[in-house]
């Protein structure tokens, strides 16, 4: 597909959304708004890990970088909230190359505990640095709009997952996403072929946290209130059960999931941390019976339909 009928459809993907703050109420429309959220993580860690093989536990570390690099710059130098959020995303892709370049030669369980620990060390990094960052007090930042109302935020959230989706369309359907298939599949044979594995496994860490950082930055001037808590592995958990559970190595696996998830999480919220033990049975259950999710449910289900033959 090209991009301009992959632009086109993602149009009219927009415009079939934006009825919903007319038929919903303040709260369903907050809720649908960190849904497109978890979108854009989901999209950015899957291409990493569905498309490139690469098992990284850091990815929301670079949404809570990306949101406390723009409400740092704002609170203490000034800057207006879109240009701190543009040093964030720049911040988010130097700190992946670095981490990328130090980390990407390791695999498997290596590169997972290397990524691990770095997000850990972040995290406890802000939560001390009372002076600062506040810790675990809060850092109040301004809202993006003015307002604490949601309408406008899902608008430019939904603006957001159809860019980041649309670019990670292309992505997967150029020559990088064939490199990283290569990576993923059979790393040595990639190599005896002439790809440059080390490069495009960076590349891939690099354009995931933009992705990260870009969806954090935006999403810290919507809630208002920065925390060390949302850079726990909890968080990390959701974005891997929103992708698998959704369908990894899809590209509609991660937004369907992610939007599934959201959506069933606050159902659940009364039962507090019950839900991640739920989730993990979900995400066992789909593992086992259905390894392509809910995504490769539908396409099993739909191959069984009966094939109506056209009258002669």
């Amino acid at each position: 597909m090209t991009f301009p009928r992959r632009l086109g459809w993602a149009v009219l993907g927009g415009l079939a959304l934006v009825w919903l703050p007319w038929a919903f109420s303040e709260y369903h429309i907050h809720i649908f708004t960190i849904s497109l959220y978890y979108v854009i993580l989901a999209i950015g860690w899957n291409l990493l890990a569905g498309y490139a093989g690469q098992f990284s536990l850091a990815h929301h570390t670079f949404a809570g970088l990306g949101a406390y690099t723009s409400a740092l710059l704002v609170h203490h130098t000034g800057v207006p909230i879109l240009a701190g959020i543009g040093a964030g995303v720049v911040l988010a892709a130097v700190v992946g190359y670095g981490l990328g370049t130090l980390c990407l030669r390791m695999r498997a369980i290596y590169l997972a505990l290397a990524t691990w620990a770095f997000a850990e060390s972040v995290r406890l990094l802000i939560q001390v640095e009372y002076g600062f960052t506040r810790g675990d007090l809060g850092f109040r930042t301004p809202m993006l709009f003015g307002t604490p109302l949601p309408t406008p935020y899902f608008y430019l959230f939904l603006g957001l997952a159809l860019a980041v989706g649309l670019a990670a369309r292309q992505i997967v359907g150029s020559r990088i996403g064939t490199y990283l298939r290569a990576i993923r599949d059979d790393e040595e044979a990639a190599a005896v072929m002439g790809v440059d594995t080390f490069k495009w496994k960076r590349v891939a860490f690099v354009i995931s946290a933009v992705f990260a950082a870009i969806a954090g930055g935006f999403q810290g001037h919507y809630i208002g209130l920065l925390s060390p808590t949302p850079m726990k592995f909890n968080e990390m958990a959701m974005v891997i059960i929103m992708v698998v559970v959704g369908g990894l190595r899809t590209f509609p696996g991660p937004i369907i999931g992610a939007v599934f998830i959201e959506l069933l999480s606050e159902l659940l919220r009364a039962w507090g941390e019950i839900r991640m033990v739920l989730f993990a049975l979900l995400v066992l259950v789909v593992v086992r019976a259905y390894p392509g999710g809910l995504v490769g449910l539908a396409r099993t289900a739909t191959a069984r339909l009966p094939q109506w033959a056209p009258c002669k």
